[in-house]
């Protein structure tokens, strides 16, 4: 835990923090509407014996009392499908509609793509890209577990990507879900600090970047591009969208959330951020008893 520490500063009740770090995460599905309705899921899910609470900000996110959530019949027959609670929140912000061309920029296992192809009605074209060749086939097996036809994947670095193969040369929206430190993972993964270091955190911080304004450059103006990771860093979450803002024609806008977070920085370690970052939103383990993730949504200007 000791890389944490540099946050100490930043973070309300940092002890709370450190002891939500420190607890396993529980269990989350989202429900796959693409195939079944909430109402259909939970009902299965009572017949199998498998107890949930259903998430006050998103009904169809279910926490499930069960080590096995990949394992249940809803899981077997696409109605449900393991996701980190915290990890559906950028899909919900992006807010995509039926029929738009939509961009996921790091898609691969494919639970946020999924998830946009259910938020709309599996309707319009979602391409979902990833760098990592290995990662591809994950993506193509959730893709069809889960029944969404409305899904294009690509193998590329998002960094320079081509429109050249579609018969549209911008999308309407863009998620940017970017890889990171994961540091945000700690409480699945408690190995996840074992290889930090700031040289880490500045090299994908440097990625973070080139992805992010190759994301804003295709998305039509006036069009959605939201950022987040799983990480706190702020050179890797307030910093890369500082690059963009200073690089590309776009700006920070609100949004809603039904969770408790933390607002993005205006400062860190000596660097001023344009104040719009508090629009932003940090969320820390021990706000909701989840993961920890930082997301922001940006509107195309020009």
């Amino acid at each position: 835990m000791e890389p944490l520490e540099r946050y100490r500063p930043i973070i309300d009740d940092f002890e709370a923090f450190l002891a939500a770090c420190e607890r396993p995460l529980g269990n989350a599905v989202r429900v796959n509407t693409i195939k079944t309705s909430v109402e259909r899921a939970t009902t299965a899910l009572e017949e199998d014996g498998v107890a949930y609470d259903q998430a006050d900000w998103n009904p169809r996110v279910l926490r499930l009392e069960t080590n096995s959530p990949g394992s249940t019949w809803t899981s077997f027959h696409g109605f449900t499908h393991g996701q980190e609670e915290v990890s559906a929140v950028p899909p919900v912000v992006l807010d995509p509609r039926p029929g738009d061309r939509v961009w996921d920029c790091c898609a691969a296992p494919g639970g946020k793509a999924t998830q946009l192809a259910a938020l709309m009605d599996d309707r319009g074209t979602v391409v979902a890209n990833d760098s990592n060749l290995g990662r591809i086939s994950a993506l193509r097996f959730n893709a069809e577990r889960l029944g969404a036809t409305s899904l294009a994947v690509t193998n590329d670095d998002a960094r320079n990507y081509s429109l050249q193969r579609f018969p549209f040369d911008e999308f309407d929206r863009a998620l940017v879900d970017a890889p990171c430190s994961c540091e945000g993972t700690i409480r699945k993964n408690p190995d996840a600090l074992d290889n930090w270091s700031p040289d880490h955190i500045n090299s994908v911080a440097g990625i973070q970047k080139g992805i992010l304004r190759r994301a804003l450059q295709a998305t039509c103006e006036g069009g959605t591009v939201v950022y987040s990771t799983c990480t706190f860093a702020p050179e890797e979450n307030e910093a890369v969208v500082q690059h963009a803002l200073e690089t590309e024609d776009c700006r920070v806008v609100d949004f809603d959330l039904g969770l408790e977070y933390a607002p993005g920085l205006a400062e860190w370690d000596g660097e001023t951020f344009d104040a719009a970052l508090e629009r932003a939103a940090r969320i820390y383990p021990h706000h909701n008893d989840t993961g920890g993730f930082f997301v922001a949504k940006l509107e195309v200007t020009a």
